[in-house]
């Protein structure tokens, strides 16, 4: 807390992190996902029994939105404006089921994340926790169109074999700056005419 507010969130991405989650395992259990506790941050080699993982893989900085305007807090401080980000994430199925019908209990489950992000594609309202839900900011979700073969290029996992992913970018995001600039505020004027 600096003169009267709070400046220096850094925990915004965290918090859309953690809404994407809130969202995914509200919209998607009991079915196609049993149990909520099976949708989860991670990356999609972890060892774990997740049906669906939620991988922060990318972060970038999001021109287009830049803001340049300083933000007044008080008569005396000007806040610098904040940094705008994009989050990539990756989305991964992994079917517990048999071999015969585990290639379409996948597609059945990537088809119901991509409705659901579709459907809810401006996080906000009860949709978001944390300091996201503070904020009058939208953060827009966005499918990447990354082609397959730069998804098994982001497939990076040293020996192990691809599984069913897709991309989506989430943002802008906006990361607090924490450098204030004091200013000394225009009290009177002085407006002399001379004839």
């Amino acid at each position: 807390m600096r003169g009267g507010f709070t400046i220096g969130d850094y925990s915004v991405i965290a918090d859309v992190s953690a809404s994407l989650l809130k969202l995914l395992r509200e919209q998607m259990t009991p079915d196609p996902i049993p149990q909520p506790e099976l949708i989860g941050l991670g990356s999609p080699v972890d060892k774990g029994d997740f049906y669906l993982s939620l991988f922060l893989f990318n972060v970038k900085e999001s021109g287009n939105n830049r803001r340049t305007q300083m933000i007044s807090r008080g008569t005396d401080q000007m806040q610098y404006p904040p940094l705008a980000v994009d989050l990539h994430y990756m989305l991964t199925v992994q079917s517990p089921a048999e071999l015969q019908s585990r290639a379409l209990d996948e597609h059945r489950i990537l088809g119901r994340a991509m409705q659901v992000l579709y459907d809810n594609s401006v996080l906000r309202g009860s949709t978001v926790v944390g300091t996201l839900a503070e904020r009058e900011e939208e953060v827009r979700i966005v499918m990447d169109n990354v082609s397959g073969e730069g998804m098994l290029s982001m497939w990076n996992f040293a020996e192990t074999p691809y599984r069913l992913s897709i991309s989506y970018m989430v943002g802008p995001v906006m990361i607090d700056s924490t450098r204030v600039k004091s200013v000394k505020r225009v009290l009177e004027r002085d407006v002399s005419i001379q004839g």
